[in-house]
């Protein structure tokens, strides 16, 4: 029989659909191969012209800006969903609220290398991304009109990527996005019963009872969670209390992480045919915008990472109730995944 499964943060319920029990090879017969354009990809090296001048780069020495040479680029995302041209305004429309299209969008582009995924990168240059990842956020939430900076990477065209070559997305808000503050919200009303943060405890339960662990280094821990939305759904966190993905606590610790990230991307990559996935960075909101809103934030949030293959579709049945259903159970996910070698 299936199972309904509240999440401890949001409290959103999920159901583990166990009538429509699916292995591995299940996904792997309805995944779509994602289409490429190789010849005219304006990622590669070579093509540097074909994007918006960069902003940031990790490059041989005595070689320019917009030129070949580079190991890690970042430049504007040629179609902003946002753009720091505009001014940060804010109006009513009748009973609505709306604010001008200012933010940031910046495109990461992690290797000169088209077919080189984290899984395929060496540690030290999926170290490279994550160094330019955290200067970005820190270098953006220098503007106080930023309220929250969003890192996520799409691959695959199910997963929202136009482009096959691997990258990261950075978007900088004037808000602090509902899903963010559901997350914040959650977390902070467990410190306010309990006092303590729901991550810590949530890692001490997974370490307790083992069933869902996947991977687990003296820095970092990977699991399928507990009420997971989607089949082979990973979250990543440190397992040191820390809020921030930048925090001194990560810099020190880049490589375990980047280590992290390729165990579990191989993993996931040789048990479901290198799927097409999304993942997502929740990191703390930008406190210098407004002092004292988040009054223990520094206590009871967890940055983490939320990991997720595009293998069901959402449907008329969760888009009307808000329930997602999984047909793959956490627990069975987890023993797929830490049974399969790197």
């Amino acid at each position: 029989m299936g199972e309904l499964r509240k999440d401890p943060i949001l409290g959103r319920w999920v159901i583990i659909s166990t009538e429509r029990s699916k292995r591995p090879d299940s996904f792997v017969k309805e995944k779509e191969k994602t289409e490429d354009n190789k010849d005219k990809c304006p990622f590669c090296e070579g093509r540097e012209k074909m994007t918006p001048p960069e902003i940031y780069s990790l490059r041989a020495p005595n070689t320019k800006p917009d030129e070949p040479d580079w190991r890690v680029r970042v430049v504007p995302n040629k179609f902003p969903a946002l753009n720091t041209e505009t001014e940060l305004e804010k109006r009513g429309y009748g009973v609505h609220d709306m604010m001008s299209s200012f933010g940031a969008h910046e495109v990461i582009i992690e290797t000169p290398d088209h077919d080189r995924d984290i899984k395929d990168q060496t540690i030290d240059e999926i170290s490279d991304v994550i160094r330019v990842l955290q200067y970005r956020v820190e270098e953006l939430q220098k503007d106080e009109r930023f309220r929250y900076i969003l890192i996520f990477k799409n691959k695959g065209k199910e997963a929202g990527a136009s482009i096959r070559h691997p990258h990261y997305q950075i978007i900088g808000l004037p808000i602090t996005p509902k899903r963010v503050r559901e997350e914040l919200h959650g977390a902070e009303n467990y410190y306010k019963l309990k006092e303590r943060c729901i991550y810590c405890d949530l890692i001490k339960q997974e370490k307790s009872w083992g069933e869902r662990i996947i991977h687990e280094t003296d820095a970092f821990i990977s699991f399928c969670p507990y009420a997971s939305r989607f089949p082979f759904e990973v979250w990543i966190l440190p397992k040191d209390h820390s809020i921030d993905f930048y925090s001194r606590k990560v810099k020190d610790k880049i490589k375990p992480l980047a280590g992290m990230l390729k165990v579990i991307l191989s993993k996931l990559s040789n048990v479901l045919d290198d799927p097409e996935y999304n993942y997502i960075i929740h990191t703390a909101p930008n406190r210098f915008a407004r002092r004292d809103y988040w009054k223990t934030i520094e206590q009871d949030f967890h940055w983490h990472i939320e990991l997720f293959p595009r293998l069901t579709r959402v449907a008329g049945f969760e888009w009307g109730s808000g329930f997602y259903i999984n047909p793959t159970s956490p627990e069975e996910a987890a023993k797929f995944l830490k049974e399969q070698k790197c």
